[in-house]
């Protein structure tokens, strides 16, 4: 949510300027089959995805962009590496932004050429650089994939781009590194213009790529840096748009849709609690209520604990009690406390 950066317009999205953080997401089917990349884009939608990517390797890949495009509500986003025609083709099919570094499609005429078309159509270009390809010249000059030559790379592509009088440019300096992918964001933020797109590369799975991802963009947001954000998990997208957007709600970046909190349990705890809260998270999840939610294992950290939640539940001896804003409103048996929850949100 920096206001210190330029405002782009990916399809009907702003990002940066001020603009809230979205949170983007790349499709991992096939792109060439639209269908299922369709279907795909849509479960994201509805989970909350802003901006989706799509990798382009080729011109049937590029093709289905177009047939991709007419099927979906939000914004699209090209991943292209090496082969400028893509691009071209990318954006000529109704691509909301392409992906694509400068200095890596083969000289001026064709940096100008893609310039010229992504102006033409208004579309953004992200330039995205990554510890892992970084050109060699500048990993000498730096002995190796540092926070300072990810930010020398980043500067060298944007240049190819202001050259062509061409500045609706999104930065991303990403590593599989936390915090030397923290310093090359925070470098970016003190000497670029350009809206940052945080994401720690290479996370891994689930469960280490999230605290990986929520340690590295959590921290630049809370410094005010950044302006949209992908977990990159190697697990279904679909999680890695649930992890940003708990990112974002931990930080009170996001005011709609519905914040849970749970306790961890403790010997006090008398009802099969963690099902039940993974059941509360599974079904609130994508509920377009502006609600905090609390799941909590005994009377002892419910309605006091949790009084500031709209609505939840404390675990008793084989029941539940159901409260608002601290107050009790009904005690229900434990098979039935969730039903009975998410009963009361979706009146609310």
């Amino acid at each position: 949510m920096a206001d210190n950066t330029r405002q782009v317009r990916v399809g009907g999205v702003p990002v940066g300027g001020g603009a809230p953080v979205s949170v983007q997401s790349m499709t991992n089917t096939d792109t060439r089959d639209a269908a299922a990349t369709t279907e795909q884009i849509q479960r994201l939608q509805q989970v909350g995805c802003d901006i989706v990517r799509v990798a382009v390797p080729d011109e049937a890949a590029a093709d289905a962009v177009g047939k991709i495009r007419q099927k979906i509500s939000i914004p699209l986003v090209a991943d292209i590496h090496f082969d400028y025609r893509l691009a071209l083709m990318c954006i000529e099919n109704g691509a909301d932004k392409i992906r694509i570094n400068p200095g890596n499609i083969g000289g001026a005429d064709r940096v100008r050429e893609v310039a010229d078309m992504a102006g033409k159509y208004r579309v953004p270009i992200r330039i995205g650089v990554n510890a892992g390809s970084l050109e060699k010249d500048i990993l000498k000059k730096h002995g190796g994939p540092t926070a300072a030559a990810l930010l020398e790379s980043a500067r060298t592509h944007a240049k190819m781009l202001e050259d062509c009088d061409f500045y609706d440019i999104v930065l991303s300096l990403k590593a599989s590194d936390v915090p030397t992918m923290i310093d090359a964001y925070r470098l970016a933020s003190q000497t670029m213009a350009y809206p940052l797109h945080l994401g720690v590369t290479e996370a891994g799975t689930y469960e280490a790529g999230v605290i990986k991802s929520a340690v590295g963009i959590g921290t630049l947001l809370a410094e005010g840096i950044g302006d949209t954000i992908r977990v990159s998990l190697t697990d279904d997208p679909v999680r890695e748009v649930d992890a940003a957007i708990e990112i974002l709600n931990a930080l009170a970046f996001r005011k709609s849709g519905v914040t849970m909190v749970s306790c961890p349990t403790c010997g006090r705890c008398q009802i099969d609690m963690i099902p039940i809260a993974k059941e509360v998270y599974r079904l609130t999840r994508g509920m377009d209520k502006a609600i905090k939610v609390a799941v909590m294992g005994c009377a002892v950290n419910g309605p006091g604990e949790a009084s500031d939640a709209d609505i939840g539940i404390a675990g008793g001896n084989g029941e539940g009690l159901l409260f608002k804003k601290g107050q009790i409103v009904a005690k229900v048996a434990e098979s039935e406390i969730v039903a009975a929850l998410i009963r009361e949100i979706e009146e609310m």
